[in-house]
Formats: C-alpha cells, sequence, structure tokens
C-alpha cells in the first residue's frame, strides 16, 4: 500500500473564499416518510479485495431498511481522479470516502462537500472521539466531513536480534535521541552477515515526520530550520552504519519491506497498514521472524503516544438528493458500531479506542505487544489540509534527495526548502 502516512493537535483553518451553495438548510424527509426506500449513492475503491465495505453496507441497511446503498466502485489508483470529475460534472453520487485526507480542502473550496455541523449537532456526535483528527474537518467554520479510518506510524522491530544481543525490547516511552543510541547499540557485523540496528525508508516522511510529530509544525512553512535535528540524526545513523545508505536505497530500489523482512534489521519505524504484509508472508511461509511492535519514538519533551499518520474521511455531496440519508450513513459509518466493524477486518478507525484496538491486537498473528503500540493519544497528519500541500510535499522530496545523497548540505537544504516555500505561496 501506498500510504504515508498523520498534523497534531488542532488546526483551526478559516478560509473565508469557500463558498457552500445551500449546506443543509433543505432537507428531505426522512426516508422512512418517502413512500418507500432510497438509494443512495456511495464512491469506494477496490471494493471487491476490500471486504470490510460490503459488511460496513451490510450492517447499515440491517438497521435502516428505508436506505439502500449502491456502492460506486473504482481502482485505488483512478479514484481520487475519477471522484473529481464525477463531482465536477454534477454527479448524483451521494456519499463517497475520501481517499487522501489532504485533498478534502480541494473539494471543499469548489463547494462540493455538503456542510454537516446541523447533523452533528443534532445527533451530539462527539468529534473529540477522533483522537484529534475531527477538527481538521472544521473548514471556515463548516464541517465537511467526518474521519473514517486512519493509519499512523508505530516502531516495528526484530524481537530474534534483540534476544540475541541480550537488548531489551523498545520502550513505549522514548525519545529519538534515545532511539539513536539503542539503534546503534543493535548494529553488529559487517558484509552479508551484518545487523543494522535501523531502517529509514526513502521517503522524506521518514526523516520530515518526526519534525512535525509534536505539533509545533507542518510540512508548509516558509522556515525549515524545525527538521535540522532529524536531518543530522539520519546522517549520523548513516555515517556510523547503523542504516543502509540513501543512494544505495535508491539506487538498488530496495524496499522497506524487504529490508525489514530478510532478518537483518533491528527496527523499522513505518505505518500500520505494514503488519498486514508481515503477517501475510509469515503465514505464507515466506518469511520466518519473531517480530513486536512499539509505540513511534517521540520527539523530547513530547508526551509518548503523539505519532504522525494520515486520515481517510467521508463526505456527503452538496448536491445530494438525499442528504439525510446519506448522513445516516455517514453517521453509522464513524460511529462506534461503524468502528467496531473496521477493527474486526483489521482496519484502524479513526474513532480508535481501546475496544476495537484490542480487535486488531488479538488478531491472529498479532504480536502481543501491539495492543499498547497502537494505543496513541493524538496523530499528527503528515500533510496538512493548507493550500499547496501537494507542490510542497513534491518540492520536500526533491530536496530530500540532496540532502540524503550529500550533495547539499543540511543547512543549504533548509534554506533552499523554505526558499522554494514561499515562492510556492506566493510569500
Amino acid at each position: 500500500m501506498n500510504r504515508k502516512g498523520a498534523l497534531t493537535a488542532v488546526l483551526l483553518l478559516t478560509i473565508a473564499a469557500f463558498v457552500f451553495v445551500g449546506g443543509c438548510s433543505k432537507k428531505e424527509a426522512p426516508a422512512s416518510q418517502s413512500g418507500g426506500p432510497v438509494t443512495i449513492k456511495v464512491g469506494v475503491w477496490d471494493f471487491a479485495t476490500s471486504a470490510y465495505y460490503a459488511d460496513l453496507i451490510r450492517e447499515f441497511e440491517a438497521g435502516n431498511p428505508n436506505i439502500k446503498v449502491e456502492p460506486l466502485d473504482s481502482p485505488s489508483t483512478d479514484y481520487t481522479n475519477k471522484l473529481t470529475i464525477q463531482l465536477n460534472g454534477g454527479s448524483d453520487i451521494d456519499a463517497f470516502w475520501i481517499k487522501d485526507g489532504d485533498t478534502t480542502l480541494g473539494f471543499a473550496s469548489r463547494g462540493q462537500l455538503a456542510d454537516l455541523s446541523s447533523y452533528v449537532q443534532k445527533d451530539n456526535v462527539d468529534l473529540k472521539a477522533y483522537n484529534g483528527l475531527a477538527e481538521r474537518f472544521d473548514i471556515g467554520g463548516k464541517i465537511v466531513a467526518i474521519p473514517a479510518s486512519s493509519g499512523w506510524y508505530v516502531l516495528y522491530y526484530n524481537k530474534d536480534i534483540f534476544d540475541k544481543a541480550g537488548i531489551p525490547y523498545p520502550s513505549h516511552d522514548m525519545t529519538w535521541e534515545q532511539y539513536e543510541a539503542l539503534a546503534g547499540r543493535l548494529t553488529t557485523g559487517s558484509g552479508a552477515g551484518k545487523i543494522w540496528g535501523s531502517h529509514l525508508h526513502t521517503w522524506q516522511a521518514c526523516v520530515e515526520n518526526w519534525a512535525v510529530q509534536d505539533g509545533k509544525y507542518s510540512i508548509v512553512e516558509t522556515d525549515y530550520s524545525f527538521f535540522k535535528p532529524y536531518y543530522e540524526m539520519a546522517l549520523r545513523m548513516q555515517n556510523a552504519g547503523i542504516i543502509q545508505d540513501y543512494g544505495t536505497l535508491k539506487t538498488g530500489g530496495i524496499s522497506y519491506t524487504n529490508a525489514f523482512l530478510q532478518g537483518n534489521v533491528a527496527t523499522l519505524p513505518m505505518g500500520t497498514w505494514f503488519y498486514s504484509t508481515i503477517i501475510d508472508r509469515i503465514n505464507k511461509g515466506e518469511v520466518k521472524m519473531n517480530w513486536g511492535m512499539s509505540v513511534l519514538p517521540h520527539p523530547a519533551g513530547s508526551p509518548a503516544g503523539w505519532t504522525v499518520g494520515s486520515v481517510t474521511p467521508i463526505a456527503i455531496n452538496q448536491n445530494s438528493k438525499y442528504k439525510d440519508a446519506a448522513w445516516e450513513f455517514v453517521k453509522f459509518i464513524t460511529s462506534e458500531e461503524g468502528a467496531n466493524i473496521y477493527a474486526k477486518w483489521g482496519q484502524l478507525p479513526s474513532r480508535a479506542n481501546n475496544r476495537n484496538l484490542a480487535a486488531i491486537a488479538g488478531a491472529a498473528g498479532m504480536p502481543g505487544d501491539a495492543l499498547q503500540a497502537l494505543t496513541i493519544k493524538n496523530i499528527a497528519l503528515d500533510r496538512p489540509m493548507v493550500p499547496f500541500v501537494n507542490e510542497v510535499n513534491t518540492m520536500l522530496g526533491e530536496e530530500h534527495g540532496l540532502i540524503m545523497l550529500k550533495e547539499k548540505t543540511v543547512d543549504q537544504g533548509l534554506a533552499d526548502m523554505a526558499k522554494r516555500s514561499k515562492e510556492i505561496q506566493g510569500k
């Protein structure tokens, strides 16, 4: 899966230029009063291979017999583009998942998302139940989507390597400085038999995410000096041979999956989407490994349990003729019951709590420390919902590569990031 992942505490976005025509002020009669069932069309991707969709829809329809759900399926690679075309063309789609949370802003700015504020108030939806994510979708004073599912970074580790070294497993409360030292202690040997203490994938997120983890900054800034400690850490680890160097990884096309599962990498900070891959490869007999999970290390001075990740919200089309029925669906998907169905299929709901996380952590193949690793306090979005985020993210990736290849010093790279970000944002 190509997901990277989770921004920080509450972002207050005020975008006065947004135009939301009509909102939810004109509501159709409830489905039970319409003379017959209402059918709502719902945008999804990869329906056939994502069993939780069918389960969510089945349970919703069982509890709402007057509302039928027609899924409009697209391949994941085409989904966002197809959804954009549909909405721009005045499609009669009623509700839809937004695959990449940071694209919500674009839909909202075009007036394509219904304001859900009155529904949230009417049904007393507790927005605090979404681990700090719901506030991201309050745009210009309008709630335009509700968080449905999420993914966030944790620390994976190879228990066999720790056991052989006689080193205790990673703490669930560890700073990045402590993590660097731990990875250094775990690094042994040379050549084909070398044990790498850590692996940092080539995404810029695997350096820059740690700098936005505490909620003080985002990737869309005009001064990137806050990145410096984490680039210096990555380069120190690279120079010390604790991690494979960036150039080797890029040239060899080495994925984090193969790097970790070949058994000579002690630790790996990576997203929660990875645990299903580990379990699958072990079940197929392709990998033999005792593995564990820990809470992602955190910046010094920040609390443990703050992580970085992404969110998949669900929204209602501003042009929907059946907003009331669509809301009942959205409300169910993002409810405690919906969260439990996500968890049943190993998917992390945005409404994560001890009950549904325990269900995921207790699934066959999950390590014994999974529940502690998945129990987080706040998810910082790796890509904020602000203008120019995609352009800035692309630019950061370019500069990231130059820093990691040592074609630019850290200071020069960060200065160029700031300069280019200002140009992109017109500042």
